[in-house]
């Protein structure tokens, strides 16, 4: 019996992979271009940033909190909502997750190809050669995952080296080509500076999320009560350093009328510092950015059905899993709605609705970490607590759920909307499988 724990302790993820599957994650293709995007908002991005870095940092305690809370159980913000408000909410913030998800992992293999037609210019003019691309590395990365959770976390790692080697070179070295008169004015809008704020935290925000991604597997972790709050602290530092100071090296090194309309403003910061060879290093670093983005995406994505269907809350076919303990039925299912998707951006009819669901998928993201700070204090409070713990647990659950909401409220009337349409399609299923169930109970006695 210890040589079977011993075995398969060996085989789920340690700190180390946990955390690249984090940062890994977090890190995609979009922060190349954050910068730019940034920079019309003024200098005032930069406070964005401190803010959501630290808004982010109650929702890592959060999180591992819950981790403890309800340890070994797979499924993460899905399970923590579950284990506090019952099986329709949890299954509510479950569906929801996993089609945001699906339309996130489209978009970032759309920026590996994109990022891919620098080196290979025929993706850039041939619908057929891109399209095709895409799917490979869809179909390639899900080939990977299903061979078990040790080997897609070894390309996680690998990948993320190598995707922060040109962020940390800008990042740090950047600050010794900065000019500070290259700097933006700080409030570079037309709006009050509250709504530029709410704006700009709203925007770095979804560039932090991931922050969960080592509770989804987490019966596929090493010790998940110690691991996982380590890694997810960890991946938090990481990754904000690497964002706050990339995007002030970016700012003080490219002049703010050329900063907003870079396409490529790393790549732009680097050919400034180094020369023009140097946009091919960053341009690698975006391929490979959202490569390892997509492969740790995928291992969620599998993850996340293969925990409904053991709660009888999805079609139990997603809950197989082959020798390799990879819940392969729900791994597939969602690489070929990553496909889907993905292809509604290479036909000119379907551009248009493939960027609104890329749109609704990030607020559909947000609304899980909502119901977890609020399972986080419903869970806690269900014991006995003293009155530090009490004041503890208010104070982290009311920072935390003020954080997300404000974070949701600035998403905007019209993407809200459609976010609370996203959940009430899952109802129909969430009906079915109830229905099933009852059947199913009702025949065994």
């Amino acid at each position: 019996m210890p040589e079977k724990t011993a075995h398969t302790e060996k085989n789920k993820l340690g700190l180390l992979t946990s955390t690249s599957l984090i940062v890994g994650n977090m890190i995609g293709a979009g922060i190349f271009l954050a910068p730019a995007a940034l920079s019309s908002f003024g200098s005032v991005s930069l406070l964005g940033w401190v803010i959501s870095a630290i808004g982010c940092f109650f929702l890592v305690k959060v999180f591992s909190n819950l981790s403890r809370i309800v340890p070994n159980v797979t499924g993460g913000p899905y399970a923590y909502t579950r284990r506090g408000f019952g099986d329709y909410m949890g299954f509510s913030i479950a569906w929801g997750y996993y089609i945001a998800v699906a339309c996130a992992n489209a978009a970032i293999t759309v920026g590996f190809v994109s990022a891919l037609s620098t080196f290979i210019p025929l993706l850039s003019t041939s619908t057929l050669a891109a399209a095709s691309t895409g799917l490979a590395s869809i179909w390639l990365l899900t080939w990977i995952n299903n061979a078990g959770v040790r080997v897609s976390g070894r390309v996680q790692l690998i990948t993320t080296i190598l995707k922060l080697i040109p962020l940390i070179a800008v990042a740090f070295c950047g600050l010794f080509f900065i000019r500070f008169d290259n700097f933006p004015p700080f409030n570079n809008s037309n709006m009050s500076l509250f709504e530029v704020i709410s704006q700009t935290v709203t925007f770095t925000m979804f560039a932090f999320v991931g922050i969960e991604s080592a509770t989804v597997p987490a019966d596929k972790v090493a010790n998940p009560q110690r691991t996982i709050p380590r890694a997810t602290m960890l991946g938090l530092i990481i990754v904000t350093i690497v964002y706050v100071l990339g995007t002030v090296s970016v700012m003080g090194i490219i002049p703010p009328a050329q900063l907003q309309n870079s396409l490529t403003p790393f790549a732009d910061a680097a050919v400034i510092m180094w020369g023009p060879g140097a946009r091919f290093l960053v341009s690698a670093g975006v391929a490979i950015a959202a490569f390892g983005a997509l492969n740790g995406w995928i291992l969620i994505q599998g993850q996340l059905p293969y925990a409904i269907a053991k709660d009888n809350l999805f079609p139990r076919i997603f809950g197989r899993e082959n020798k390799k303990g990879v819940p392969y039925v729900g791994m597939f299912f969602s690489s070929i709605l990553i496909s889907v998707f993905m292809i509604m951006n290479y036909n000119k009819g379907l551009v248009d609705q493939f960027k609104f669901l890329v749109l609704l998928s990030t607020l559909s993201v947000l609304i899980p970490y909502l119901f977890s700070t609020a399972s986080y204090f419903v869970l806690r409070t269900s014991k006995q607590l003293t009155r530090s713990e009490w004041v503890q647990c208010i104070l982290l659950f009311t920072i935390s759920f003020g954080y997300v909401f404000w974070a949701i409220a600035s998403a905007g009337q019209k993407t809200i909307f459609y976010g609370f349409l996203l959940q009430m399609t899952g109802i129909p299923l969430y009906l079915w499988m109830k229905a099933k169930n009852e059947n199913t109970a009702k025949s065994d006695l």
